[in-house]
């Protein structure tokens, strides 16, 4: 089941990111000789106007071939013909720039989408109350008839009272006050009622003094004509927070700094979407919009192969008014897949070790 939902998982990304560059090389009018679903040997194929879709035998994600990619496709008198307007080569640069960043931009949209679509399936909001999210069974709190989704307000020590305004303050005051008898004011609904308990000095292991698992976020619902900015703002700040990360370690990289991150290859990625997939749609489906935020970023690394490293190219042909070496721009993206590989390898090798060690 892992396995399946890992090849789910990242055919949608990759046919996604696909998709983007497929509709972007439409729209600028190159010629798409060919979408494919799966990777290679090809099993069939239907042809439908100019483009051939084809299903092949390896069920990950899937391809797209433009006509005129590369410089040395145009030999043909017929070709030489149709590279005046219908190759992605001989596209003015700042095309050339929305096709090779239509993936990224499939893969943010299909974040957007799914964030969207969670916000109005309620999402944590952070909040200055402590809320109850559960209540261990003959704990101090049960006998005191705390119940789920009580909102705790006010702790009343011996002393004085204090308000509460997070799960943190409530957790430190609890064990402070361990042994000694305490009162909790609580909101239940539009009621407010007060319980007296005493939080225990050596609580079971997981409990804690009053036997409460606590939280500081409620769960808010949006409506749906709103989703989409709400799902907006969280897309953009996600993916934020990924390119931010993402700078910091590259930069530990560089500098040599010890790196206090956890990188995950395709084994990685299959143990988390299985592990996702237990908690329910919801929780896989954000998992999805998190890879795909990253696919994103990823992608637009200035680095040989990704989309980033050919928008290097294209930027230096608009800069500069003359096209890239053939040749510097082949070997170029060919090393740098190649250590895409081998870091793939070496990832999985980890990937693998940590699964054993487990």
């Amino acid at each position: 089941m892992t396995i399946l939902i890992f090849f789910i998982t990242l055919s949608i990304l990759v046919l996604v990111h696909e998709f983007g560059h497929f509709l972007m090389a439409k729209k600028m009018g190159v010629k798409v000789e060919e979408f494919g679903i799966g990777l290679p040997p090809k099993l069939f194929g239907i042809k439908k106007g100019e483009t051939l879709y084809t299903f092949n035998l390896l069920p990950i994600g899937g391809f797209v071939k433009l006509f005129g990619e590369e410089y040395d496709e145009l030999d043909s008198k017929h070709k030489a013909r149709l590279a005046l307007n219908r190759t992605f080569v001989n596209k003015k640069p700042w095309q050339k720039t929305l096709i090779v960043l239509g993936g990224v931009i499939g893969n943010f949209l299909l974040g957007w989408l799914i964030f969207s679509f969670l916000v109005t399936q309620g999402v944590p909001v952070p909040t200055n109350k402590v809320v109850v999210e559960t209540v261990t069974k003959n704990s101090p709190a049960s006998k005191a008839g705390l119940k789920k989704k009580d909102v705790i307000f006010k702790f009343v020590p011996p002393i004085s009272p204090i308000s509460l305004t997070s799960s943190t303050s409530l957790i430190t005051l609890t064990q402070k006050y361990a042994g000694k008898k305490i009162k909790l004011f609580i909101q239940r609904n539009k009621q407010q009622l007060t319980v007296d308990l005493i939080p225990r000095i050596n609580p079971p292991k997981g409990e804690g003094p009053l036997g409460i698992s606590i939280t500081s976020f409620i769960e808010k619902k949006y409506p749906w004509y709103t989703a989409p900015y709400y799902g907006l703002i969280e897309a953009f700040s996600i993916t934020s927070k990924i390119a931010t990360e993402l700078g910091k370690m590259l930069l530990g990289f560089v500098t040599f700094k010890k790196q206090n991150v956890d990188v995950a290859g395709p084994i990685g990625i299959a143990n988390l979407a299985g592990q996702a997939i237990k908690f329910g749609r919801n929780a896989y489906l954000e998992f999805l919009a998190l890879l795909s935020l990253n696919l994103a970023i990823m992608n637009i690394l200035p680095f040989p192969a990704l989309d980033g490293g050919r928008l290097i190219f294209v930027l230096y042909e608009g800069i500069t008014k003359k096209r890239p070496n053939k040749n510097i721009e082949k070997w170029t993206n060919l090393i740098g897949f190649v250590m895409l590989l081998s870091l793939a390898a070496i990832i999985t090798v980890n990937d693998v070790i940590k699964l054993f060690r487990k």
